[in-house]
């Protein structure tokens, strides 16, 4: 059972700022429940594919169940 929801999760996705221009402004934000793959392999309970309103990155987060960032890419 997942201890953090899914709105709780987006808005860690949204607290974390772009890793190249370091905006917390997104014009895309999709937070869906992790593959059992990563959830067995890095305890990934939530990713977040994030795309910066500003400079356009497009990064990956992976959330634990107890709303820490794990990884973004």
């Amino acid at each position: 059972m997942l201890k953090i929801t899914q709105q709780r999760a987006e808005k860690i996705a949204k607290a974390h700022a772009c890793e190249h221009c370091g905006e917390y402004s997104y014009k895309k934000l999709v937070v869906k429940p992790a593959k059992p793959a990563a959830d067995d392999e890095l305890k990934e309970a939530w990713h977040a594919v994030k795309t910066c309103g500003v400079c356009g990155l497009q990064a990956e987060m992976g959330i634990d169940d107890e709303g820490e960032i794990i990884y973004v890419n």
